[in-house]
């Protein structure tokens, strides 16, 4: 069945967003220079040439002959750039450099795929369904936020490249002070809807169906995130020497890695720095800090608190309470292990999307990073990581019961 004038109407705006996508996207890789484009920022992520090829694989593999109808011109890269490696997952890479085709090449084929579904969408004429009843439009937000996550990836795996390897062609965004008085607020106890309803017009990915209530008890919440000040307190007062704070798979962790700070800090004398994505500087006290799940684990322990459920983040999120910062500010930490929703279904043109991730060893991120794409900072929204993933711009906020 051929689309409807308002399923064109929506496409074409879809079209647009994925056209931005890809802007930013490049202009992410530009922060690169040539000779480190093989890099490996992170130990547990691929090498940046692989993302290079990545963004444009998965949107041909996911688009060309599941909603265009087009065939595959190269399928060896088809299958090289589809699929990345969970971060602290499973071991870690061990490619070398040479491993990887030339950068014209992988150019040549970002060229290629774009070109190829480009001229298909500007030909009209598209049907509406797809695989299984998926519609083109919920498969190109697929795209287009599959994109912008790589984006926010992208840019914190820089983060991590050495500054002599990078180019200053934009500003990045940075984190905000907190404006917000300490303490903590009561959220009353009451029902809280987590998720989306399915067949509603919000486009949303298939962990966040299905919608479904849930009733809370009271607790009380810090009204904004830990900030830096806070957790140096916490390192001061012997935080990362102190079993007690810590997880038994935690504690072997930092002991075994020599984790002593936030992997965004750095020592100078007696001081600590922040290291932006540029340049160090002292470290900003009001910023909220960025550590791993274990680190926010050991904090909240110290203090005597607890991380808040994935529950009990929905529930402050719903404006019942003077909380603040919950958006934008950096990723927060929940409690909550990374599981389905009653009622999941998991996407049939990419069912691995959540579901490899039911494992027990990932737990969810709400709320969004300053480079997080403006789409996604829907309360709805859910991001995981395992414990030990430090690189993530995401922090956290207590909670007492």
């Amino acid at each position: 069945m051929l689309a409807t004038q308002d399923e064109v109407t929506v496409r074409q705006g879809l079209v647009e967003r994925l056209m931005d996508a890809r802007r930013q996207s490049d202009a992410v890789f530009e922060l690169v220079r040539a000779d480190s484009i093989y890099k490996r920022p992170i130990a547990e992520r691929n090498r940046i040439i692989f993302y290079v090829g990545h963004l444009e694989a998965f949107d041909w593999n996911l688009l060309h002959e599941r909603a265009l109808g087009l065939k595959s011109w190269h399928p060896e890269f088809d299958r090289l750039f589809a699929f990345g490696i969970d971060p602290v997952g499973g071991g870690l890479p061990d490619d070398r450099a040479s491993d990887w085709p030339a950068v014209k090449v992988v150019r040549d084929y970002v060229a290629g795929a774009r070109s190829r579904i480009d001229d298909r969408l500007a030909g009209g004429n598209i049907e509406s369904g797809a695989v299984d009843g998926v519609s083109l439009n919920v498969l190109l937000n697929v795209a287009i936020e599959h994109r912008l996550m790589h984006v926010e990836t992208l840019s914190y795996m820089l983060h991590q490249l050495a500054f002599e390897k990078k180019m200053r062609t934009s500003d990045v965004p940075e984190p905000r002070a907190s404006q917000v008085r300490a303490g903590m607020v009561e959220v009353p106890a009451g029902p809280v809807v987590m998720g989306l309803t399915r067949g509603g017009e919000e486009f949303g990915w298939d962990n966040e169906f299905e919608a479904h209530a849930v009733d809370m008890a009271r607790f009380v919440m810090d009204r904004g995130k830990v900030t830096n000040r806070e957790y140096a307190e916490f390192i001061a007062a012997g935080g990362y020497e102190t079993r007690a704070h810590w997880r038994n798979e935690d504690w072997e962790w930092i002991t075994a890695q020599g984790i002593s700070h936030p992997v965004f800090w750095t020592r100078a004398g007696n001081a600590w720095h922040y290291r932006a994505m540029f340049d160090e500087t002292p470290l900003p006290p009001d910023w909220p800090v960025y550590v791993s799940h274990a680190e926010a684990t050991a904090y909240a322990r110290w203090a005597g608190k607890s991380l808040p459920t994935e529950a009990e983040w929905q529930r402050a999120a719903g404006g019942e309470a003077g909380v603040h910062g919950l958006f934008g500010n950096g990723w927060e930490w929940t409690s909550s292990v990374f599981e389905a929703f009653p009622g999941f279904e998991a996407f049939p043109f990419y069912r691995g999307y959540s579901a490899d991730f039911f494992d027990g060893k990932h737990f969810v991120m709400k709320g969004g990073s300053p480079v997080t794409a403006e789409c996604m900072l829907r309360p709805t929204f859910r991001n995981w990581f395992q414990a030990h993933y430090q690189y993530v711009y995401a922090g956290f906020r207590c909670v007492n019961r």
